[in-house]
């Protein structure tokens, strides 16, 4: 959404405290460890813009909590496979051979919004090591829902922070975006009893400190039904829709939503 669209002249500008008191009003509290999906522009104007976003994050939920984000690098992966846009097959062997090994420190985020690529770039935030889908944490769980994710397949098990979050009984939200973008849903796909796909993915990456292109048969994960499955869960717990700025708000545990998903994919999912 372009800048222009986000300013209303009958709205006031949102801030660190406005913010803070609209995220507390969602159900946020300090304690909580809280995996954040988010997209600015449906908010509003925002004073400061991502950076206003993570500092009211972190005052409510003080550091006492553990607050997580996806920072996945989509442009780390084959092209062989990019279809948002394609890029010509002569490119393909080019960009295999030159693209930078992963490196959490600098391999920028893509596909995940300007608020989760600050905040991997945040002080004190921990970034996983997983060349494809890492996430970055701060605070008391950080350093255990990042440790350790190299498994390129599966990408949300029980070893990933996907799977570490559910471990610790922790929390999802979901700010001015559905269920399509909820990743603990993929989690859920991972455990079902329902028909499995697999591609040959690629990426760049560190083996033994040397530089390789790594290929690996990767789960073909599937979205589509994710805001119905979505739906069916709140509608099944009553789970209450908030709101911050103009965006709509999801905030809800993560492991009783993994746990419907399992059987409604079960239930819902069919081959085609």
């Amino acid at each position: 959404m372009p800048e222009a669209d986000t300013i209303d002249p009958n709205a006031l500008p949102l801030t660190i405290d406005t913010l803070a008191d609209q995220f507390a009003a969602c159900g946020l509290a300090a304690g909580q460890t809280v995996l954040v999906h988010t997209r600015m522009s449906a908010l509003g104007w925002i004073v400061g813009g991502p950076v206003t976003i993570i500092h009211a994050l972190l005052r409510v939920l003080t550091p006492s909590s553990t607050l997580m984000m996806p920072s996945f690098t989509p442009d780390n992966t084959d092209p062989a496979n990019w279809r948002n846009p394609p890029v010509p097959e002569h490119w393909w062997p080019i960009i295999r051979q030159h693209t930078p090994a992963y490196d959490p420190q600098t391999t920028p985020s893509g596909h995940v919004g300007i608020v989760a690529e600050n905040f991997r770039r945040w002080p004190g935030v921990i970034r996983s090591d997983n060349p494809d889908a890492s996430f970055a944490a701060i605070g008391p769980n950080a350093e255990y829902l990042t440790a350790n994710h190299t498994s390129l397949e599966p990408l949300f098990g029980d070893d990933s922070p996907i799977g570490k979050l559910y471990e610790l009984d922790g929390y999802v939200l979901l700010l001015g975006v559905d269920h399509g973008n909820n990743t603990s849903l993929h989690m859920a796909e991972y455990r079902a009893d329902i028909p499995k796909r697999y591609f040959r993915e690629g990426t760049a990456m560190l083996v033994d400190s040397v530089r390789q292109w790594v290929e690996y048969d990767l789960r073909d994960l599937d979205d589509s039904d994710f805001v119905a499955l979505g739906d069916a869960y709140e509608a099944a717990f009553n789970i209450r829709r908030g709101r911050v700025g103009r965006a709509e708000v999801r905030f809800m545990k993560q492991r009783p939503l993994v746990d419907f998903a399992v059987k409604w994919l079960e239930q819902n999912r069919r081959e085609t």
